[in-house]
């Protein structure tokens, strides 16, 4: 580890960082390595059956299924970024992850979690146009619009995941490179680095600020427009099936930006690392591993796109 000498003070900057993940013993650590595997292996094979249910199901080719299936890719891919790291560090003696390889995890995090908060704010701008306006829905949710909106929503991601990162990383780490955290995030990192961290704190707050309460706005004027238009229908099973797609998306909404919002978008997160341990584990394995159940328990086309799948599955079986 290189180090600066300024007069009589001497800095030592670190090339590794150490992920000191959650406290225990073997038994703790064993069991934890459980839950975590499990968790895993479900959210992997929920959204891979997602994905290819949609692919496969010509039914399900619209802008809605469009859009879920992104969000399950999202959902897979940012999992996949936190989850095996982890797994490997729970019996590994080390810990250690290095300076490009923390940097690599945190842009690449950060990327795919606000693409995903982008995603069900384009979802919802979906859900009202289809509702709302479906004279128009076809022209304005045409298959350019769509593919558009989901670039607009990665572009964001990226830019908020670019500024995050590199302002994260430009701090001297000096005094420490234990992480105290499973993960290479902001709020940890910064409580590790030397320097003065006000504007990374303020550039945190602000721009997660900012962008969940945004999006929650436009989903909340969305469904706002949405209720009204339901209570106005005379159709009681269409009633019941606009409030059931539209449930979906609000539990998930819910759950995504509540966890974000206690993690990042008020004062004094940045301290709170032991609550930010398990709201982490809820919005990187739990939410990812949810939106699957989520989305096809209470939706009937794609439950029976689910057992059409598992009938020509069966029966590919029985002739082989």
């Amino acid at each position: 580890m290189p180090s600066h000498s300024n007069g009589n003070l001497s800095m030592v900057y670190f090339q590794d960082f150490v992920l000191e993940g959650f406290e225990g013993g073997l038994e703790t650590q064993a069991l934890l390595f459980a839950v975590f595997l499990a968790l895993y292996m479900v959210t992997v094979l929920g959204n891979l059956l997602m994905i290819i249910v949609i692919t496969l199901d010509a039914r399900l080719h619209s802008p809605m299924y469009f859009f879920l299936k992104n969000l399950s890719f999202v959902d897979l891919c940012y999992s996949s970024v936190i989850a095996p790291n982890a797994l490997a560090n729970f019996f590994s003696s080390s810990k250690v992850i290095t300076f490009a390889g923390c940097a690599t995890q945190l842009f690449f995090f950060s990327l795919l979690v606000t693409t995903e908060g982008f995603l069900l704010g384009v979802m919802a701008y979906d859900r009202f146009m289809a509702i709302c306006s479906p004279l128009r829905y076809p022209i304005t949710m045409c298959q350019s619009a769509c593919t558009r909106l989901v670039l607009g929503a990665y572009c964001g991601g990226c830019l908020n995941s670019v500024v995050q990162t590199s302002f994260t990383f430009h701090l001297p780490f000096c005094s420490s490179n234990r992480i105290n955290h499973f993960f290479c995030d902001v709020p940890p990192l910064l409580q590790i680095a030397c320097g003065n961290t006000a504007i990374n704190e303020l550039l945190l707050f602000a721009i997660c600020g900012l962008i969940i309460v945004a999006l929650t706005i436009v989903i909340l004027i969305s469904y706002g427009y949405i209720t009204v238009t339901i209570l106005r229908m005379r159709s009681g099973a269409g009633r019941r099936k606009i409030f059931s797609t539209c449930g979906s998306h609000m539990t998930a909404v819910t759950l995504f930006f509540g966890t974000l919002f206690v993690m990042y978008a008020q004062p004094g997160a940045i301290e709170s690392m032991e609550q930010g341990k398990v709201v982490s584990v809820f919005y990187t394995l739990v939410i990812p591993m949810l939106n699957p159940l989520i989305y096809s328990l209470r939706n009937k086309d794609v439950k029976e796109a689910l057992r059409g799948l598992g009938q020509k599955h069966m029966a590919m079986w029985r002739m082989c």
